[in-house]
């Protein structure tokens, strides 16, 4: 019989073992798992009864921080910073973004009797005005006519959206802009223009302008921006001038003629070593009397037809009754346009916000 009064004592733990080790065996017969190492209590630190400080966590700053540095700086140096580096890609990106370019759609009618395609309407462009465009590294968006209106497909987008998302506007040339668009009524059937163009560019024209955005009219869009600001045109400048040299050839962009820049315009500037230079000519038509705010910068040396206009209360609203885009095929005698398209350009990305 064991002696109850008189227990065998519990051997004394071996040096250097933590109180806890003598109890793990309870624990783990009692199924609380492994043992945890003990994490020192921080909130008894300054107090006269806390462990040294090689048995609590170091609550100091890193020794890389500031002396005296409080939270609040440090809070105020990280915004600043990614307000520099937020500053710093949006600059890029607004450098670096690519510019967007609407060019006007030319309309082909259905012909009376056809068959196929041709007894559609059609909207295109020339290769030449886009792949010029697309020269500086830009895009180039078609901006067809919208129907709001239409019965089969109608659709709320209309011309002001094009002008609110495209960064500028190229009105192309082609067909004759019709005498009742200024007013007076064609001295010949086929000088009749096309009317429906005239409509649907005039809007395009003036929600542009409306934007801001920059606008530059190739032949047709010179005569077209005149137009628009209540100006006239020749309907055809071998009958109205007897007196001026053929502006329109069956040789089309290879018949040309020399222009000049009067002094303190826009395009004497531009070309400030070159006061006269060769151009292509493929007009028959031409302005006439001046719409409100438009100033001449190019006239023709041999009969004085006006060649080149600016609407003066807008960064940038130009006409040229040449066609630049062909110039580059024409040859090194005509005059390098590059400088009026990056004038455009420059102003388109100013404009785009």
């Amino acid at each position: 019989m064991p002696d109850t009064e008189n227990p065998t004592p519990p051997e004394a733990p071996s040096q250097g073992a933590s109180p806890a080790s003598t109890h793990e065996p309870e624990r783990r017969a009692a199924g609380a798992g492994p043992a945890v190492a003990r994490v020192p209590d921080r909130r008894s630190a300054g107090r006269s009864d806390a462990p040294p400080s090689s048995e609590r966590g170091n609550d100091e700053l890193p020794r890389y921080q500031k002396e005296h540095d409080t939270p609040l700086k440090l809070a105020w140096r990280v915004v600043t910073s990614r307000w520099r580096a937020l500053r710093d890609k949006a600059g890029r990106d607004f450098m670096r973004r690519t510019l967007r370019i609407g060019v006007s759609a030319r309309i082909f009618h259905p012909e009376p009797g056809s068959t196929g395609l041709r007894s559609k309407n059609l909207q295109y462009l020339e290769e030449s005005i886009a792949q010029w465009v697309m020269s500086r590294d830009v895009l180039v968006f078609m901006v067809p006519t919208v129907n709001t209106n239409g019965l089969l497909h109608p659709s709320n987008i209309t011309l002001r959206h094009y002008a609110r998302h495209l960064d500028g506007l190229v009105l192309q040339g082609g067909a004759d802009v019709s005498p009742q668009t200024y007013s007076e009524a064609p001295t010949r059937p086929e000088w009749s223009g096309d009317r429906a163009r005239d409509l649907y560019e005039l809007e395009l024209l003036h929600e542009f302008i409306d934007a801001g955005k920059p606008v530059l009219g190739i032949c047709r869009g010179c005569q077209l921006i005149n137009v628009a600001f209540g100006g006239s045109l020749y309907q055809d400048v071998a009958t109205n001038v007897p007196d001026a040299i053929e502006h329109v050839h069956k040789d089309y962009d290879a018949h040309r003629h020399v222009v000049h820049f009067p002094e303190g315009s826009m395009l004497a500037r531009m070309f400030p070593k070159q006061p006269r230079a060769l151009v292509n000519s493929i007009h028959h038509q031409a302005v006439k009397d001046l719409g409100r705010d438009i100033t001449i910068e190019a006239v023709s040396d041999a009969d004085g037809i006006i060649e080149a206009i600016r609407y003066q209360r807008a960064d940038f609203v130009m006409g040229l009754q040449w066609h630049p885009e062909f110039h580059r095929a024409g040859g090194v005698d005509l005059l390098e346009c590059t400088p009026i398209l990056d004038e455009f350009l420059r102003a388109a990305r100013e404009t785009r916000f």
